[in-house]
C-alpha cells in the first residue's frame, strides 16, 4: 500500500507539474484582419503575409533595427573590396533551419538563385539586379560578387529570406509550410482562422525568443478585434489604423505603441492604358487631390503628405513643397485633361485593397478626381482578386499600401526603373532609368542625395504613383505585454524579445 500510496503521489505531482507548465506557456494571442496569401517569402507581396513571416519565421544575411540600421543577421560579419565589387560575408556558427538541417553557404547561394529564378518570379529580383555570381567556398563563407557597385545592397539582402537548399526550384512547398531559421517556426495554418507559430529551441541567438508561440488570429471585423483586445483575449493588434486607435485610447488594460512609418498609401496608374499613357493625365490626378483632406477625413489626421519618400527617411526626403502639383487645384486638373485631349468625365476605375483605411482613402480620392473631370468606378475586391490584377497590371487604377526601405534603391528600382520586377505600371523613362542605375552605384552619400532628389522631383508629378500619406503607425498591446517595440517597416521582428506575463 506504501509504494501504491508513493506512486500516486509521484503521478500526481506530475500531472500537477505538467498542469503548471501549461498555465505559464507563454502563447502571445494576436488579432490581424486578414489572411496570408501564402506564405513563401520570395513570392509574397501582401502585408498580411509579411507582418507572419518576417523576422518571425524568415532572416536574411543582414537585418534591419528598431533605428532602421543595417545589423548583422544571419552574417556574424562581411568585409567590401575597395572597388565595392565584392562582398564576403562570414556565417554565425551551429545555426539550423526549423526542418533540422543546417545553415551553410551552400543554402543561402540556393537562396539567390531561386530569387533570381524566372519560374518563380520573386518580386525581390530587382534587389539583385547588380549580381554577377554568388559562390561559396566553403560552408560558412559566402561570397557575392557583383557586376558593379551597389550601394544598397546590405539593405537589400536584409528582407531576402534565407531558405534550405532543398526549396531552390520548389515554386509552391513554402507557401503552406515555410521553413526558415527564425525564433519561431510554423506550427499550423487554418484557412481563415488563424496562423500559429511556436518557439523555434534551437534558435541561433541565445535567450530568445522569450515566448512559447505566437498565433496570428484572422478576425476581420475591426470591432470584433477591439472588443477582444479591450477583453483580454487578444494581447495584441499589429500595425492598425488611426481609426482603430483612436477607439483604444484609453481603454483599461490597453497600450499603444506608434511611430511614422516607411510604408505609404497612394493610388496609381496603369500608364500603357488610355488616358494614364499621357503625363498630363497623370499631372492633372496629382492636382486633383488634396492629400490632407484625406487624411483629415480618411486617416482622422493621423499622417503626413506623402511624396515618394517618407520624411521619416531624413536623409533622403524631397519636401513635398518642392512638388508644384502637389498644390490642390482641380481647375488646373481639368485644364490638363483638355491638353490631353480628353473631354471630361474621363471614365476610370479604381481597383480598392480590402483593407479599411485604403476604402476611406478611395472613397474621398473618388469625390475629388470627381469634382476634376473625372468619373470614377470603385471595384472593392477580395485580396486573392486584388493581387491577381496587381500582378497582371490589370487595372485603369487602384487604391493600395505598399512598405517602404531604408534606401531609396529598394523601393525606386524594383518599381519605376523600365522593367522593374514589381513595376506592374508599365512605367517606363529614361531619364529615371539612368538617374536610377547611376544612383546604386554611387559611394559618395552627397551626390546619391543629389541623384534621388532629382529622381523624386520626376516621379512626384510624372510617375504612376501618386502617393497620398504615410500614416502614423499603431499596434495595441496588453499592458502587460513587454519588450515589443514598434518598427517603422511593420516588421514584427521584435516579437523575438517580448514577454507576456
Amino acid at each position: 500500500m506504501a509504494r501504491r500510496g508513493l506512486r500516486t503521489l509521484l503521478l500526481s505531482g506530475l500531472f500537477a507539474a505538467a498542469l503548471a507548465g501549461a498555465a505559464t506557456a507563454q502563447v502571445l494571442e494576436v488579432a490581424v484582419d486578414a489572411s496570408p496569401v501564402g506564405l513563401d517569402p520570395h513570392r509574397a507581396t501582401a502585408f498580411s503575409t509579411f507582418q507572419i513571416i518576417n523576422g518571425t519565421i524568415y532572416e536574411g544575411l543582414t537585418a534591419i533595427d528598431k533605428d532602421l540600421r543595417v545589423q548583422p543577421g544571419l552574417a556574424a560579419s562581411w568585409t567590401i573590396a575597395p572597388d565595392g565589387k565584392t562582398y564576403t560575408f562570414k556565417l554565425r556558427p551551429g545555426m539550423t533551419f526549423h526542418d533540422g538541417s543546417k545553415v551553410e553557404a551552400a543554402d543561402v547561394v540556393a537562396t539567390i538563385h531561386r530569387v533570381l529564378s524566372k519560374e518563380i518570379a520573386s518580386p525581390l529580383a530587382s534587389r539583385l539586379a547588380a549580381l554577377d555570381t554568388a559562390t561559396a567556398p566553403d560552408a560558412a563563407t559566402v561570397v557575392l560578387h557583383l557586376k558593379e557597385p551597389s550601394a544598397p545592397l546590405l539593405v537589400s539582402i536584409a528582407t531576402i529570406a534565407i531558405v534550405p537548399r532543398s526549396m531552390e526550384t520548389e515554386k509552391e512547398a513554402l507557401q503552406r509550410a515555410p521553413i526558415g531559421t527564425g525564433p519561431f517556426k510554423f506550427k499550423e495554418w487554418q484557412a481563415n482562422g488563424f496562423v500559429a507559430l511556436e518557439k523555434n529551441p534551437h534558435y541561433w541567438r541565445a535567450g530568445a525568443p522569450k515566448l512559447d508561440g505566437v498565433k496570428f488570429n484572422i478576425v476581420p471585423e475591426s470591432a470584433t478585434r477591439q472588443v477582444g483586445i479591450s477583453s483580454g483575449q487578444y494581447s495584441m493588434l499589429p500595425n492598425i489604423d488611426a481609426a482603430t486607435a483612436l477607439q483604444l485610447k484609453g481603454k483599461p488594460g490597453v497600450k499603444l505603441a506608434e511611430t511614422l512609418e516607411l510604408a505609404y498609401s497612394f493610388v496609381a496608374v496603369n500608364t500603357s492604358r488610355p488616358p494614364f499613357d499621357n503625363a498630363k493625365v497623370r499631372e492633372a490626378v496629382n492636382y486633383a487631390l488634396n492629400r490632407q483632406e484625406i487624411i483629415a477625413a480618411a486617416l482622422f489626421g493621423a499622417g503626413v503628405p506623402a511624396g515618394p519618400l517618407s520624411p521619416a527617411l531624413k536623409d533622403w526626403a524631397t519636401p513635398t513643397s518642392a512638388f508644384p502639383c502637389y498644390k490642390y487645384d482641380p481647375a488646373k486638373a481639368q485644364a490638363l485633361l483638355k491638353e490631353a485631349g480628353h473631354t471630361a468625365p474621363v471614365a476610370i476605375s479604381i481597383n480598392v485593397l480590402p483593407r479599411q483605411d485604403i476604402r476611406d482613402i478611395a472613397q474621398v480620392v473618388q469625390a475629388q478626381l470627381n469634382k476634376a473631370g473625372f468619373k470614377v468606378e470603385l471595384k472593392n475586391q477580395e485580396l486573392g482578386q486584388f493581387i491577381q490584377d496587381w500582378r497582371n497590371s490589370n487595372f485603369d487604377m487602384f487604391a493600395s499600401a505598399n512598405a517602404g526601405s531604408p534606401d531609396p534603391d529598394d523601393y525606386f528600382y524594383r518599381t519605376f526603373r523600365t522593367g522593374g520586377s514589381t513595376n506592374v505600371f508599365k512605367y517606363s523613362n529614361p531619364e529615371i532609368d539612368g538617374l536610377l542605375d547611376t544612383a546604386r552605384t554611387m559611394q559618395d552619400a552627397a551626390q546619391r542625395r543629389a541623384a534621388y532628389d532629382k529622381a523624386q522631383r520626376i516621379l512626384a508629378c510624372d510617375g504612376p504613383v501618386m502617393h497620398i500619406a504615410y500614416g502614423q503607425l499603431f499596434t495595441a498591446l496588453r499592458t502587460n505585454v513587454q519588450g515589443f517595440e514598434i518598427i517603422a517597416n511593420r516588421s514584427l521582428a521584435t516579437l523575438a524579445d517580448t514577454t507576456a506575463k
